[in-house]
């Protein structure tokens, strides 16, 4: 919900310019979608809980595979295209983005190296989606 919010605020309060940065995001975030449910097919890691009993899965998962974390993959990826854009949001999405990504961990859905190749995956993604769409 908060990428949602974030991107009709952009366009809300920075018209076009803000339509266009949205727009990035959502063709970002289709893709992250994509490649991240290929991938938890792929690799089929179980989640830390499943594995475990010691671990508890403090919410209910969204899928049944552990790796990569989506939420981490999405949030890295969002956050590094809405910076190109608007710099001055790093105060607010750094810190929330990794939150994020800690929380995935802490709430027993994720291992830490779900979250870290989540990270580098988004990096990347973010990376070839500023080269194909340059910020204007």
């Amino acid at each position: 919900m908060f990428w949602y919010a974030l991107m009709a605020g952009l366009v809300l309060l920075d018209g076009w310019r803000g339509l266009a940065a949205s727009a990035q995001l959502a063709a970002t975030g289709l893709v992250a979608l994509l490649l991240y449910r290929r991938l938890k097919r792929w690799t089929r890691r179980p989640r830390p809980f499943a594995v475990d009993g010691r671990i508890r899965a403090w919410i209910a998962p969204l899928d049944e595979y552990s790796f990569p974390s989506g939420h981490t993959l999405h949030a890295v990826a969002f956050t590094l295209v809405a910076l190109a854009h608007y710099p001055a949001l790093a105060p607010l999405l750094l810190p929330f983005t990794g939150c994020v990504a800690l929380s995935r961990v802490v709430l027993g859905l994720h291992y830490p190296s779900d979250v870290l190749a989540a990270t580098g995956i988004g990096a990347l993604l973010a990376g070839i989606s500023l080269l194909l769409w340059p910020v204007g």
